[in-house]
């Protein structure tokens, strides 16, 4: 598994993204790089071990992935945006993973966090993460994890139990690699929605 994991990663000059162009160093890197962040008010407190986040720093470095930054914050939007932001748009991590706030509770908010960044969502990721893992537990269902890119960074939200860790990461492991070749195009190519409309109006005559 971890050597089909494994791919290069090209990071250009400029990655444009629908909320600014924002330059990076050229980089070359033999592992897909990745961050983890843990929404959870009573990890933030000390009062529970970060399991769920010791589960996927586990099962991403036996797939090759270089995990560069890690952090808990508590289930508020205004401390899991900025988050979201800062890694995605630093230009250095490829995939950042969240684990909790993803339920039914009154201080579930990762996923109105999450959506908020995006620039583009997936949620097949997702469908298929509920779909598969609810043969398992019919609780899966419960899940309103969300996933997607932002400036050219892979997004997932997973639930916040180890075990729902562990079987989610089982479901989407194999298709990451290939969702960041495609991803790659946000750090070489201009989406269209940034082009200029004489641009857009120019394609759309000569289809």
């Amino acid at each position: 598994m971890a050597q089909g994991i494994l791919r290069s990663i090209y990071h250009t000059n400029t990655i444009p993204n629908t909320k600014g162009t924002i330059n990076r160093t050229p980089k070359l890197t033999a592992q897909p790089c990745l961050a983890i962040l843990t929404i959870s008010d009573s990890g933030t407190r000390g009062d529970r071990k970060d399991v769920s986040g010791d589960t996927i720093s586990y099962l991403l470095a036996a797939a090759g992935f270089h995990e560069v930054d890690r952090t808990i914050v508590p289930d508020e939007i205004d401390l899991i945006t900025p988050k979201l932001k800062e890694w995605s748009d630093y230009g250095e991590i490829d995939v950042v993973l969240t684990t909790g706030g993803t339920g039914l509770g009154p201080r579930d908010v990762t996923p109105e966090a999450t959506r908020a960044v995006l620039d583009m969502e997936i949620p097949g990721i997702t469908e298929a993460m509920r779909t598969i893992t609810s043969k398992l537990t019919p609780y899966a269902m419960l899940s309103r994890s969300v996933s997607g890119v932002r400036s050219g960074c892979l997004i997932i939200n997973l639930p916040g139990s180890p075990a729902g860790v562990k079987e989610c990461i089982e479901v989407i492991l194999p298709i990451i690699p290939h969702a960041l070749e495609m991803i790659r195009g946000w750090r070489t190519h201009k989406p269209i929605s940034q082009e200029k409309p004489v641009e857009q109006d120019r394609k759309s005559k000569t289809l």
